[in-house]
């Protein structure tokens, strides 16, 4: 799986990968509903692009990745640039781990800690600036169409 991270970046820093956008909200144990525009990474293209690259991303904003079945996920920064917390969800949307402010260009391996179906990426701070914890939920059409 490495090798092909590693043959296929020039190609990926090369071209524009497009990704659809969808609202997604995060409900917490106090209540709160926390509101994101995130992009949806649901292909093996998109998963593996995923926020490479990129300089800049608005407060509001993150990633989806969509990983089909639960399973155990690993991630890494490398070619990342920005720092990231990574929020791991069950089929139901249910945070079960929390990374925060995963180092860029970073290849350490970041583990779910068990089987996730999908990471949500967010800046670095805004679990912690908006008390993002495990038990709280995240709510999608993406989520909700894959829960039926």
């Amino acid at each position: 799986m490495a090798l092909f991270f590693m043959a296929a970046l020039p190609a990926f820093a090369q071209q524009e990968m497009h990704f659809d956008r969808e609202p997604l909200i995060i409900q917490t144990a106090a209540g709160k509903m926390l509101h994101f525009t995130v992009e949806i990474a649901a292909t093996g293209d998109q998963r593996a692009y995923g926020l490479m690259f990129r300089k800049a991303m608005a407060e509001d904003a993150g990633m989806i990745f969509d990983f089909g079945v639960s399973r155990r996920v690993t991630m890494w920064m490398e070619n990342t640039v920005l720092p990231l917390d990574m929020l791991f969800a069950d089929n139901r949307g249910v945070i079960t781990h929390i990374k925060e402010d995963a180092t860029p260009y970073s290849r350490d391996i970041i583990d779910s800690m068990g089987e996730v179906r999908y990471v949500v990426e967010v800046n670095a701070g805004v679990a912690r600036k908006l008390n993002i914890r495990p038990g709280d939920r995240l709510v999608s059409a993406t989520i909700t169409k894959k829960a039926k």
